[in-house]
């Protein structure tokens, strides 16, 4: 088990940035497959991106492509979500997520780990 902690989010206007960290325990980090989820009232958690163990390998949902960057510094136990502009539709509680696994995985249920969430907001 690794205990996730995220932190960085807030209230920000549209076209604007934020960056979000996932800090965790423990000493195997680098053998976790990680991952951002967001989910907005009323919706279910959905993937952002995920990335794996050693960072070669990313994967982005259609409607965060060219906008968000996931990376991680397996040295500091972190991993990271860049948003760069920023959109109404954005707004949710992200979440991170880990996993032991060197295969890619996009649902939660997959997911034994899980961060307490950080809210995002994005004004109009």
């Amino acid at each position: 088990q690794v205990q996730l902690i995220e932190s960085g989010g807030g209230l920000v206007q549209a076209g604007g940035s934020l960056r979000l960290s996932c800090a965790a325990s423990g000493r195997t980090f680098g053998n976790y497959y990680m991952a951002w989820f967001r989910q907005a009232p009323g919706t279910e958690r959905t993937i952002v991106g995920a990335i794996n163990g050693n960072s070669d390998s990313t994967y982005y949902t259609d409607s965060v492509k060219d906008r968000f960057t996931i990376s991680r510094d397996n040295a500091k136990n972190t991993m990271y979500l860049q948003m760069n502009n920023l959109k109404p539709e954005d707004t949710a509680v992200y979440y991170c997520a880990a996993r032991i696994s060197s295969r890619l995985a996009i649902t939660t249920d997959l997911y034994g780990n899980w961060g307490q969430g950080t809210q995002v907001t994005v004004s109009s």
